[in-house]
């Protein structure tokens, strides 16, 4: 495996450890989703099955239950403990249905959803160009497609930091994809009217080990194939801390985050796709799908 690609397992492993802390510390990704929700409020469309892919916790599936309050709504993720806790969500007459997956390997019939809503979680994919082609297969003519990702700006102060500290010999921080290349996948994957744009946000903190921590409690701390797999030494880590402290404003340490925002349509001239069939599992139409179980097609 390439060393700047996602280790799937390990990912998984870390949100299914982070599911307990990650509300308490997801204040990027909460003002994210909440972003957009209000895009969504331009959007003329009434869908009849709302996927909200990589839901984590579910913070979303509330304000997508207002909004669209005769919908179907079905809240994936690939840790299950996030799935759990994302059950409650949505309103009590529409609680979402749960699915377990993969996003490269989604466990849905084709053209059986409206609109996907996709908040920090396409950077977990491993090629963008499959994940997109997965999205355009379950999306029916005209739906929607409403993302949001990071770019390559990302943690950037903390990937300099790693630099100066071993060279590059190690992968530490993930190779976020850049909007134009984003877009690209979009127009590959069969998309139409693709829409990008990107904001940069920053957090402050007053020490690195409060980011690192912060990192951890949101599953998102490294997790790429190329990580060192040893224990990183103090000197090394009192290294990466004095390469940081270089970057020190005002007293406090920034963390920038470049948010790139998405939005495509599936043509509404559209031939139907054949059934996809993976090595994992079938895919299944939303209407099969239980209310209160977790569907384990299409995990890794």
């Amino acid at each position: 495996m390439p060393m700047n690609q996602i280790d799937k397992r390990a990912a998984r492993r870390a949100f299914t450890a982070a599911a307990a802390s990650y509300d308490q510390v997801a204040v990027l990704q909460r003002e994210i989703a909440t972003r957009m929700l209000e895009r969504l409020d331009y959007v003329r469309l009434q869908p009849d099955t709302v996927l909200d892919l990589g839901c984590g916790t579910g913070f979303a599936l509330d304000g997508l239950a207002r909004r669209y309050r005769r919908a179907r709504l079905l809240a994936l993720d690939f840790a299950e403990p996030m799935l759990a806790r994302a059950r409650r969500r949505g309103s009590w007459r529409n609680r979402p249905r749960l699915l377990c997956a993969d996003l490269e390997a989604l466990p849905l019939a084709p053209a059986s959803v409206d609109l996907i809503y996709s908040n920090a979680t396409l950077q977990w994919a491993n090629d963008l160009t499959t994940a997109f082609a997965e999205l355009r297969r379950v999306l029916r003519p005209g739906g929607l497609l409403m993302f949001t990702s990071f770019g390559p700006d990302t943690l950037t102060e903390l990937r300099t930091a790693w630099a100066a500290a071993d060279g590059g010999r190690h992968a530490h921080v993930g190779a976020f994809i850049d909007l134009h290349d984003v877009g690209d996948a979009l127009v590959r994957a069969g998309f139409a009217d693709p829409v990008m744009d990107a904001e940069r946000l920053t957090l402050t903190y007053p020490a690195l080990r409060d980011l690192m921590v912060d990192l951890k409690a949101l599953g998102a701390h490294n997790v790429l194939a190329g990580r060192p797999r040893g224990l990183t030494g103090r000197r090394r880590l009192a290294a990466v801390q004095a390469a940081y402290e270089t970057q020190r404003r005002d007293g406090r340490l920034p963390a920038t985050w470049e948010v790139v925002y998405g939005h495509a349509w599936a043509p509404l001239a559209s031939a139907r796709q054949p059934q996809q069939r993976t090595a994992d599992g079938v895919a299944i139409p939303v209407s099969a799908i239980s209310r209160r179980a977790t569907g384990s097609g299409g995990r890794r």
